[in-house]
């Protein structure tokens, strides 16, 4: 079963959201037989690296609303990642633009990481309070999980990847994706935002079902000699006993 996931590093549903997908696939027998992929959206592809204003600020500027006001929903939203055990830190967040650490994210699956990789960012973003625009800071979690830092560093000083990230935006656009979180299951199945872990549980159930048509109700044992079936062109007998 494949799962596509299009996601922003800065966005706080994309972590609840993959939490929930997490907790899903740990009540389900076939969890090792799911192959995760991070695809790139981005909130605000114009979003500045260093816009100078924090996360209230830019909430409430967004929305014509008070600081307070602001601060209140980004505390909301705090809970609601506490509830999956994800700590938010709204107050020293470092709002930035996302586009080079969905490169970085290309970079790791090239390598086999881009589950960790994504984990890693998101982390950094929303529990560290990193700056995960900054080249540097994203070498530096890149290495982290194993990566070669200069490799990365090097990665990021060119434009490589930009291309995948942006084909990835382009299907996304062409499957009708407006907002993140947004899971793809079998490119049959749709989950969108952070839905309750009982909904994915229920996709996932479904597509692998699906996937999977045939249960067995009975399989004679590698030394039965009741088989009665025909196979490779010839016929057991099924001999009676004594």
């Amino acid at each position: 079963m494949k799962i596509e996931i299009w996601s922003d590093f800065v966005c706080p549903f994309c972590y609840i959201g993959k939490r929930h997908l997490e907790q899903a696939l740990s009540q389900l027998p076939f969890r090792d037989e799911v192959d995760i992929v991070y695809r790139s959206f981005e909130l605000d592809p114009h979003a500045e690296l260093n816009p100078g204003k924090n996360m209230h600020q830019l909430l409430a500027e967004k929305y014509g609303m008070s600081i307070e006001r602001a601060k209140a929903m980004n505390d909301e939203v705090a809970k609601r990642a506490q509830a999956v055990g994800l700590t938010y830190h709204f107050d020293t967040m470092i709002p930035t633009n996302s586009f080079d650490a969905h490169r970085l994210t290309h970079f790791a699956a090239e390598h086999g990481k881009m589950n960790d990789m994504a984990e890693r960012l998101f982390h950094a973003y929303f529990t560290e309070s990193k700056h995960i625009g900054d080249r540097e800071t994203l070498s530096q979690l890149a290495a982290d999980i194993g990566l070669s830092k200069e490799a990365a560093a090097n990665m990021l000083a060119s434009d490589a990847y930009a291309g995948s990230a942006r084909m990835d935006e382009q299907e996304g656009q062409r499957l009708g994706i407006r907002g993140v979180p947004f899971f793809v299951i079998n490119r049959k199945y749709a989950v969108s935002g952070a839905q309750p872990v009982e909904v994915f549980v229920e996709a996932l159930q479904k597509a692998w079902d699906e996937e999977t048509p045939l249960t067995m109700v009975h399989e004679p044992s590698g030394n039965a000699t009741d088989t009665s079936m025909c196979a490779d062109g010839r016929c057991e007998i099924p001999t009676k006993k004594d």
